[in-house]
């Protein structure tokens, strides 16, 4: 399957009316992180296409009726082309059925979206947009470390590490010249790189920098150094992924927060949520 169905492809007796689709954020990896709209929608889910960033945890939270399909890509291991994730999704709303593609973090940032509802809407597939923690609030809040600051950094930018298509690079001069902080998303493999670029195209060596490793789990890593340090650190450690970067004098200013305080009551939650679920 190479390619999205024409518009009309399918006859009427194929057709079957209240099909419609959730494009839901799961948040960063805590399955705390879930919003109660996406949790009650969820609930309702018929089918649910879900992303490698979903976590085991909160797949629990599924309900047992519902069809569950994994749809995820990592590093280059794609479980579905994109073309046949927009054909299956489509496929399943025109079934009259009410389809959840569950995201990791936030649906709108470096999620495909676009791409996927310009599908529904050219088939006039009614569909909605639930937001997510995208993983730069969530890691940064986790970490102690404030994407802005009213002394350093009066703006953030969010810059992909994977790149389109080969030989589309970054605007490394623009990045290096940014004076406030920058979160890089998928650069686990490209650490290194990214140091070394924004260096070589005028950034200060002694720049903080913030590489957060499975963000708001429970085992999260957060390696800060520098940017003219940070290759040999990283030798050192152990990372999995998925992992955001940050750049900027926020690194700095990190505390540190007490993350055991945000298992207070869980228990009691995990109870309480099992009787309100189906």
């Amino acid at each position: 399957m190479n390619a999205i169905s024409p518009i009309g492809g399918h006859g009427p007796d194929q057709w079957r009316p209240g099909g419609r689709v959730y494009f839901i954020g799961s948040g960063c990896g805590d399955p705390e992180l879930l919003s109660l709209k996406a949790h009650r929608l969820l609930q309702s889910a018929q089918v649910i296409l879900y992303d490698a960033l979903v976590s085991p945890e909160l797949q629990r939270y599924f309900p047992l009726e519902s069809e569950q399909i994994y749809v995820g890509k990592r590093a280059g291991q794609h479980s579905m082309a994109q073309a046949e994730i927009g054909q299956l999704m489509l496929d399943k709303a025109r079934q009259g059925l009410m389809v959840v593609r569950l995201k990791g973090g936030d649906p709108s940032v470096f999620a495909r979206l676009a791409e996927e509802t310009d599908i529904l809407q050219a088939r006039q597939i009614p569909f909605a947009v639930v937001p997510g923690i995208t993983a730069a609030s969530g890691c940064a809040a986790y970490s102690g470390i404030p994407l802005t600051h009213r002394d350093c950094a009066q703006s953030v930018k969010f810059v992909t590490a994977s790149r389109q298509r080969d030989g589309l690079e970054h605007d490394w001069p623009y990045l290096a010249q940014e004076p406030g902080s920058l979160v890089f998303y998928m650069g686990l493999s490209k650490i290194a790189y990214i140091a070394s670029q924004l260096m070589a195209h005028g950034m200060d060596a002694d720049t903080p920098i913030a590489v957060i490793d499975r963000g708001s789990m429970a085992d999260q890593q957060v390696i800060s150094s520098q940017l003219r340090y940070i290759e040999q650190e990283l030798r050192l450690a152990e990372l999995q992924g998925p992992a955001v970067i940050i750049v900027g004098q926020v690194v700095a200013r990190r505390a540190t927060p007490d993350l055991t305080l945000l298992a207070e009551n869980y228990q009691q939650s995990q109870a309480l949520l099992s009787l309100v679920s189906p």
